[in-house]
């Protein structure tokens, strides 16, 4: 993961895969780890409903994404 904003409660993601909207990650960061479906996303703050390898992306996320956090798509 790249960054997260706080008071926005985004996270940037740099893509090794694509990812789409209505696809699901986990995010892992040592011990702590949870699952969201990626509602919408931005690339260049754009809306987008894909994104492709290379991309990166600005999703908002649930709970609270640490700098160092691995994404992984799950579906």
């Amino acid at each position: 993961m790249g960054h997260w904003y706080d008071k926005l409660g985004v996270a940037i993601i740099e893509l090794s895969a694509p990812l789409s909207a209505g696809d699901t990650v986990k995010f892992k960061h040592g011990d702590q780890e949870f699952q969201q479906a990626i509602n919408s996303m931005q690339v260049e703050h754009q809306a987008v409903q894909s994104a492709k390898p290379g991309d990166s992306v600005g999703v908002k996320t649930d709970q609270k994404v640490r700098e160092g956090t691995v994404v992984y798509k799950i579906s």
